[in-house]
Parts: C-alpha cells; sequence; structure tokens
C-alpha cells in the first residue's frame, strides 16, 4: 500500500494549516475547538452552524479567517423584514448611452467566499430557504439564469440559544445542510484576562495572508487523500446506526428518546470532517478518536428528541455523549 504520509504535499498542507490557526491566534483568544471546527467545514466544503450568546468573537473570527486566507467576506444581519433578493440578489434595470434598457442580474451578499449568517433564525423561513440551494447546490437561481459561486464557499450562520422570542427556529433540512453544529462556550478566567488586556492595549499585531484560494483549494484535495481504514469507517456508520431509533443497532437510549436520528449525510460528515482533523494532526489515516471527537459537532442537530426526552430533562449532549461511548466501547473491542 502506498504511504501517502511520505508525500510532501501532506506535509506542506500541515504547516500551511498550523500558519492559519496562528494568524487567527493573533485575534482569537482561546476558542480552540471552534476555530479547528470551522477550518474543518471549510477544508471539507461545508458550513457551520455557530450556537452561543452575542460577544464571544463569532464574528472576528469569520473576519479574520478572512483576512488569513484573501478571501472575499461578507456580512448578513438576519431580521424579520429581510426578504430573499436581499441575500442572493435581483434584477435591476439599466439604461446604456443611447437610451436602451436592460434587465441585468445585481449580486447579493451571499456571492463572497464566507458568508456569515448573523442570527439566522430571526428570519422567517422563507429568508432561511433563500439559503438552502446555494448551501447545497453553489449556485444561485434569477429568473432563468443559474449563476455559480466561486470556490471555496462556506456559510457561518449564528443563532443565540438565549432569546427565543421573535425568533423562527431553522427546519429540519435546513439544519441537515450544516456540516456541523458548535457550540460557543465563554472564555475561562485566563482566557477573559488575556481579552480584556488586548483590548484596552493599543492594536496589536495584524493577521497577516498566509494562504490563498488556490492554497485552500489543495490542502482540499490533500485532505480527500487521508487513508479511511475499513474499520474506523465501520465506526463511523456505527454511530449514525445508533442514533436511528428504528434500527436493531440502536442505543437504548436513542429507541427511548430519539424521535429521527441521523440522515446518511452524518456518515459522510463524520469521515469527511475526521480525515480533516487526523491532516491537523499530522497523521495520514483516520483514527477512531478523530471521529469520536468530531461526533458531537456533526451529529447534534441531526438527532431529533421525542417528549419524553424533554420531560426527563434530557439534550442531544447527554444522549450523544452515551451513544458515543457505547459505539467506542464496542469498537475498541473488535
Amino acid at each position: 500500500m502506498k504511504n501517502v504520509g511520505s508525500e510532501p504535499s501532506l506535509q506542506v498542507a500541515v504547516d500551511r494549516l498550523n500558519a492559519v490557526r496562528r494568524e487567527i491566534a493573533k485575534v482569537i483568544v482561546g476558542q480552540d475547538d471552534v476555530v479547528e471546527g470551522v477550518l474543518i467545514c471549510l477544508l471539507s466544503a461545508g458550513h457551520v452552524l455557530l450556537e452561543g450568546v452575542p460577544g464571544l468573537g463569532k464574528t472576528t473570527l469569520l473576519r479574520t479567517l478572512a483576512r488569513a486566507l484573501q478571501l472575499k467576506y461578507s456580512r448578513i444581519q438576519f431580521t424579520p423584514d429581510l426578504m430573499p433578493a436581499d441575500i442572493v440578489g435581483s434584477m435591476i434595470m439599466e439604461s446604456d448611452d443611447r437610451g436602451a434598457k436592460a434587465l441585468r442580474f445585481q449580486q447579493g451578499p451571499i456571492f463572497a467566499n464566507l458568508v456569515l449568517a448573523d442570527e439566522i433564525n430571526r428570519a422567517t423561513p422563507k429568508t432561511q430557504s433563500a439559503l438552502l440551494e446555494a448551501m447545497q447546490e453553489r449556485t444561485v437561481t434569477s429568473g432563468n439564469a443559474t449563476h455559480e459561486l466561486d470556490q471555496p464557499f462556506l456559510v457561518m450562520a449564528t443563532q443565540n440559544p438565549i432569546e427565543m422570542e421573535g425568533t423562527y427556529p431553522l427546519p429540519e433540512a435546513q439544519l441537515d445542510r450544516f456540516l456541523m453544529k458548535i457550540l460557543v462556550p465563554y472564555p475561562s478566567h485566563a482566557e477573559l484576562s488575556r481579552i480584556v488586556e488586548r483590548t484596552s492595549q493599543p492594536d496589536g499585531e495584524p493577521p497577516v495572508p498566509v494562504m490563498d484560494r488556490e492554497s485552500i483549494l489543495e490542502v482540499r484535495s490533500v485532505c480527500r487523500s487521508v487513508l479511511v481504514a475499513p474499520h474506523v469507517q465501520e465506526y463511523a456508520i456505527q454511530l449514525v446506526m445508533a442514533t436511528q431509533p428504528e434500527q436493531k443497532e440502536a442505543h437504548e437510549m436513542a429507541q427511548k428518546y430519539i424521535r429521527y436520528g441521523s440522515s446518511p449525510r452524518g456518515a459522510q460528515a463524520l469521515v469527511e470532517c475526521g480525515r480533516v482533523r487526523a491532516l491537523m494532526r499530522g497523521r495520514f489515516h483516520l483514527a477512531l478518536e478523530d471521529i469520536q471527537h468530531v461526533a458531537p459537532a456533526v451529529l447534534r442537530h441531526r438527532v431529533i428528541l421525542n417528549f419524553d426526552a424533554h420531560a426527563d430533562g434530557h439534550t442531544p449532549e447527554t444522549i450523544l455523549t452515551s451513544v458515543i461511548k457505547s459505539v467506542t466501547a464496542q469498537a475498541v473491542v473488535a
């Protein structure tokens, strides 16, 4: 078997990713798992949903990433009166020097490499659905014309977990199109101290560009060369099957508390995200620990709980913790 780990291109990819994380660390204090998750989604050609209270640096993270990667960045503030045309664009009438009129498509903010959908759950379902085609197909349709989006393309949506009045929960079909759902925690005491110090001092060293569009696409192709052993792939499949209550492989907590388990996209996402994490760790083969590490972020928005789960105080986190622990124990024994 070819030893892919000896290829120089793989080591170059690792060095590039480490350089990106160093540049982000110049601005973002802590939040290592969040930064890693966003990078994983970008290199896996997926999208990420961040859930956290305001003021934790979600917007700053994507803006800093855009500077380090030399990518076009746009921000969409979702509000109840936001319309689909405000996202994808619309047809406008133009006149030339001779007075002739013609329709031209005016691109919306979705035409960027990194798109921040801020407080996505504040917009109506009609507006939320305007993102579906762009996220899934990487295209925007206006009239009879279909417009391609530039690659790489990442939507990072944020939602506030504490303000639920006047919000529209994301439909399950749209949630499933996010590769990961990452919970953004509060900073620790030491991290908060560093944040206050940085903001109270003169401007520090800004992030410098360390990658560009072409190098990102090259690293993407390298990630897909990470080897996936049959037993590791089986582990990812077993994790997904264990969340589906109607399957014989279902975990007992899934049978009792989950109404709908993860879709097949969950298994695909586990492998793709695990590959990127393995490369970040300097390994060129996918390991069980990579799948285990990304599983909560990949699966937490793909399981729908029933009434009994809410009545007994369970959350996707508590149920997935038991499921992952059980499936991992079986995989290690096997």
